[in-house]
């Protein structure tokens, strides 16, 4: 991509944001400008995919498959990298800041709203929202996920996810357990049983549930949903930051409960960074239960069935509306440099991506779903994983806050999270006094609105 003095001014924004955000087939449609597939060939572009696969390998294999068939059809060569979540939004920003970076990305949806707010990012509007066959063809939770209410969105879908629990059937069954809990107070007291010293040594070692404790945007996610679940919310209805209101501390205690109060997670876990960790505690039985987005393909990779997916638990069973959220609306989007060089191709290269055939095939490898409608009803997604999927994406899901400190509230609050989890794993006791000090500092350290 070619580099454009004009970006420079978008430096401060970009510096802004990283002193808070540390780091989540068919035939190709015209093209801005009026391009036509075939006046493609020759061009290159480049692409920084997220890592979705089980490994960098397997991401650089599906995609690769998906590049070649792009290349195949319309000429336009792609020089991929897969870069790890840690490193994604970190080498976003440089790039906005420099204005050299690559043609295509893939971004968290949850940061669309504050990277749209730099201005970097091409809207997708007339030429650019034919290349990708139009809004409608999407799912309308996935695409309001693009950018801020009432502008042109500046991502579009790729991948469509949600948070399920995943549980170890054969520990269920030695334990007498026929069901997954439906209610949160059902889950404590199932992940109580399920916490056992299994060699008599004194000390346990099978534990109810499993969770990274460092991993700042699990734990945002879990302020979010489980603080919606106790009637409150992160930002008040004027778009404030509202981050110590009753109903996010105690749904954040719950949280942190787990590992304290309730003795149902190994204390071990909040040194845990990554969530891939996670489905690896579970198959190898030292926990019975975790949250996640997509750990079927590791599941897969490992040839590992002693499995079963459910919902989220709720407070209450028949919960609905915001009450009712088990899960944000959490999936990947893909963006345009607006300064790319290559803009026609980037652009094909996206309407490429979200055609209703690359969708099926890659949202089948990643064990995500697809974001366009026609392509939700194939075989490929309905297995019992992408069943229970749809119906949380589509009937108990919210848009994490569509404001364009989003990016820096994530940050803020996961951090403050991981902290508690490190003084809980010390011995120290975490009360609702204490949680609701440490989202008091976070928030003050929120920009001006």
């Amino acid at each position: 991509m070619k580099k454009n003095t004009r970006w420079a001014a978008l430096a401060a924004t970009a510096a802004v944001a990283a002193a808070a955000l540390t780091g989540c087939a068919g035939g190709a449609a015209p093209t801005e400008g009026g391009a036509d597939p075939a006046d493609l060939k020759g061009q290159k572009i480049t692409y920084w995919a997220s890592n979705q696969g089980s490994s960098i390998e397997m991401d650089e294999e599906v995609l690769g498959e998906s590049i070649e068939r792009f290349t195949e059809e319309t000429g336009v060569e792609v020089e991929l990298e897969v870069i790890p979540w840690p490193d994604l939004y970190n080498r976003i920003l440089a790039a906005v800041s420099s204005g050299e970076g690559p043609d295509v990305l893939n971004i968290g949806n949850t940061w669309a709203v504050t990277l749209q707010a730099t201005g970097a990012f091409e809207k997708f509007e007339g030429a650019a929202l034919d290349a990708v066959g139009g809004e409608d063809r999407f799912v309308e939770a996935a695409w309001a996920t693009g950018g801020a209410e009432g502008q042109p969105v500046t991502s579009v879908p790729l991948y469509g996810l949600a948070y399920s629990m995943y549980y170890n059937t054969k520990l269920f069954e030695e334990a007498g357990i026929t069901e997954p809990p439906a209610t949160w107070d059902e889950f404590v007291e199932t992940a109580k049983k399920l916490t056992k010293d299994t060699d008599g040594d004194g000390k346990n070692d099978q534990w109810g549930f499993a969770l990274a404790g460092q991993r700042t945007s699990n734990n945002v996610h879990q302020a979010f949903i489980r603080g919606l679940q106790n009637g409150g919310a992160l930002y008040d209805k004027d778009g404030n930051p509202d981050f110590a209101n009753d109903g996010v501390v105690a749904g954040v205690k719950q949280w942190l409960d787990l590992m304290g109060t309730d003795g149902v997670v190994d204390p071990s876990n909040a040194e845990f960074t990554e969530g891939s960790v996670l489905p690896g505690e579970l198959i190898d039985g030292r926990t019975a239960m975790i949250f996640d987005q997509a750990s079927g393909k590791t599941f897969a990779n490992e040839g590992f069935e002693d499995f079963g997916v459910a919902p989220i638990p709720m407070n209450e069973a028949d919960a609905t509306g915001l009450e009712g959220t088990q899960s944000h609306v959490a999936g990947i989007n893909v963006s345009v440099f607006a300064n790319s060089d290559a803009k026609d191709a980037a652009l094909a290269f996206v309407g490429h991506l979200t055609s209703d055939e690359e969708q099926k095939t890659l949202n089948a490898a990643y064990t995500s779903l697809p974001v366009v409608t026609d392509a939700m009803d194939d075989p490929a997604f309905e297995t019992p994983e992408a069943t229970a999927k749809k119906e949380t994406y589509a009937e108990h899901s919210q848009p994490m806050p569509l404001y364009p400190s989003e990016g820096q509230m994530e940050t803020l609050v996961g951090e403050a999270i991981n902290g508690l989890f490190a003084k809980i794993a010390q011995g120290e006791t975490v009360d609702e006094a204490a949680i609701k000090k440490a989202l008091e500092d976070a928030q003050a350290q929120m920009p001006a609105m």
